[in-house]
């Protein structure tokens, strides 16, 4: 996590202890699935997961402080496998956002009984790479749950020195089915069109390319408070860039940050509620849990065979992977919302330009490893590149790895010495059975996430209609509730007077009723074809709630 020099960069596992467990459950679950030997004389072959493993990199330099509360930039989505898998790991290009503690070089920001503080000391003396991050994006998930083919898009942060994620205004990253407790939710979903399901949003169709613009902007939707911590006026809002969606879809509370305060004082103003986010900034592709089949001969020699993994790229021979990097200043937009909060003009919401910058873009070779041991030949192949224009992406350099404008990524290995090198399907001997092996694919019915029957905050104030069903494009039935805004559940756990609250409520009425969902917020893309979500996921509000009142995931399995 290059934190030092990153504002945004891809995470697609989130937290990484988490990781750690799904790499125990995943080493499990793989060498249940095995399937036997082709022929009692052929060799053994092993189910692992530690097939692909780097970081295909970009990088920034550092931008003013003043151009820190707000990033974006638009990424490429595609499907990267041509079919589903059991637990694959890999993120297109995402977000990776912390808040700037560069002023404290010595004073531990994670407190004892974290899990960043107790385990991780080559974190120290600050922990500040990992006391609070705002992650998530385009990706695959081992966590996922609903398989369908192309990406999905997620939100999740980790508040608390990665002891808690949030991930979804119910739940965190995928590995639990139970919701937050009442006290750890965090996220209040604004859009009153478009539904946030745990598993992640699924895309129209079969992407191949195309691109979602998002941003994160700070908003000042609530005065700050003193009790009962300190908590600043920061709500952490992303914005998305769709063909069928543009505008605001949720935002981080304040208090999810500054929470992590309440008992250890010397966070007191240096969370992402009152800071502005660490300098710099780079979308990367993180590669982090890929299944692989590994046998070896008789005469020793070891072979090994990942998923075949497909890029996009155009008649140039190159893949885009990121474009329109942009900073913003708080005049971008924070400045015009806190003057309608008080009762000034509405704004369009569009970023204005006067309060952005645009970052220079960078690149370097990737280290690729498989089992731990360094990959070669593949840079050469694919070469990270920052085309004109500021556009990230990979340059290939051999069509022959390249049809029907896409580019395949090795998929066989083969020991050499202490390195591991590509090599093609006919260099594979055939009486190994390793070419005819096929990953397993996504287990029938997973449990659902589940908030039901509703209970504590889900409860009381409770939904005003509902509940509602649709079936989503991974196949998955996903059921909701309308609340109204400030009734939602993460709100429950605050003791915030009328005031206070109805406040926040106009504040929304007022966005559901000039921020439509085609209106242009971000910058204009400088090029290619936008991305559509799942039509699936679009609701129509109520009769009676079509300002002010929210849907809210309380269900989403198989039927």
């Amino acid at each position: 996590m290059h934190t030092n020099v990153s504002l945004l960069r891809t995470t697609i596992s989130s937290a990484a202890a988490l990781m750690v467990l799904l790499s125990v459950v995943g080493d499990r679950s793989l060498a249940q699935a095995q399937d036997a030997p082709a022929d009692a004389g052929a060799p053994e072959i092993e189910l692992a997961h530690r097939g692909l493993h780097g970081y295909i990199g970009s990088h920034a330099g550092a931008s003013p402080e003043t151009h820190r509360y707000g990033a974006g930039f638009h990424a490429s989505v595609w499907s990267l496998i041509d079919r589903p898998i059991r637990n694959f790991q890999i993120g297109l290009p995402s977000t990776w956002i912390t808040p700037d503690n560069s002023d404290n070089r010595t004073e531990p920001l994670c407190p004892p009984g974290t899990i960043a503080r107790d385990n991780w000391p080559e974190r120290g003396p600050t922990y500040g790479s990992v006391f609070q991050t705002m992650e998530g994006g385009l990706g695959y998930w081992a966590g996922n749950r609903f398989h369908y083919g192309p990406p999905k898009f997620s939100l999740n942060a980790t508040p608390n020195c990665y002891s808690t994620e949030v991930a979804s205004p119910g739940w965190p990253f995928f590995h639990s089915s139970e919701p937050l407790p009442d006290d750890m939710l965090g996220i209040a979903q604004v859009s009153n069109r478009l539904l946030i399901p745990p598993d992640g949003m699924t895309f129209e169709g079969n992407p191949m390319g195309e691109l979602l613009g998002y941003a994160w902007m700070a908003l000042p939707l609530t005065e700050p408070r003193d009790d009962p911590q300190p908590t600043g006026n920061q709500s952490w809002t992303i914005f998305l860039d769709a063909k069928n969606f543009k505008g605001p879809l949720a935002y981080y509370l304040p208090e999810c940050w500054s929470r992590i305060s309440r008992d250890f004082h010397f966070d007191h103003g240096r969370c992402l509620d009152a800071r502005p986010a660490a300098g710099g900034m780079a979308g990367s592709m993180e590669i982090n849990t890929v299944p692989e089949f590994r046998m070896t001969t008789e005469g020793g020699e070891v072979f090994t065979k990942i998923p075949q993994l497909q890029f996009p790229v155009d008649e140039e021979g190159r893949t885009v992977l990121v474009r329109d990097v942009t900073m913003y200043a708080k005049s971008a937009l924070y400045d015009d919302v806190l003057r309608w909060r008080k009762g000034g003009p509405a704004p369009s919401g569009a970023f204005d330009p006067a309060g952005a910058m645009t970052p220079t873009v960078g690149t370097g070779a990737v280290t690729y490893r498989q089992d731990k041991k360094k990959i070669t030949g593949v840079n050469g192949l694919a070469t990270p590149t920052v085309f004109p224009g500021n556009v990230f992406g990979l340059q290939w350099n051999d069509s022959s790895v390249i049809k029907d404008g896409v580019a395949r990524f090795p998929t066989y290995f083969r020991d050499e010495g202490e390195t591991r090198a590509r090599i093609t399907e006919a260099d594979v001997p055939a009486d190994t059975g390793l070419v005819q092996k096929v990953f397993p694919g996504p287990r029938p019915k997973p449990e659902p996430y589940s908030a039901e029957p509703l209970k504590g905050s889900w409860a009381a104030p409770g939904p005003k209609a509902g509940p509602f069903e649709t079936v989503l494009a991974d196949g998955s039935t996903v059921r909701y509730y309308w609340y109204r805004f400030i009734d939602q559940p993460c709100f429950q756990q605050f003791d915030w007077t009328p005031t206070q609250r109805n406040a926040l409520q106009r504040m929304i009425v007022k966005m559901h009723r000039h921020w439509k969902i085609d209106d242009q917020y971000l910058p204009e893309r400088t090029g290619g074809e936008l991305a559509s979500f799942d039509p699936a996921l679009f609701v129509t509000p109520p009769k009676g709630m079509a300002l002010g009142h929210v849907p809210i995931v309380t269900w989403q399995g198989m039927k």
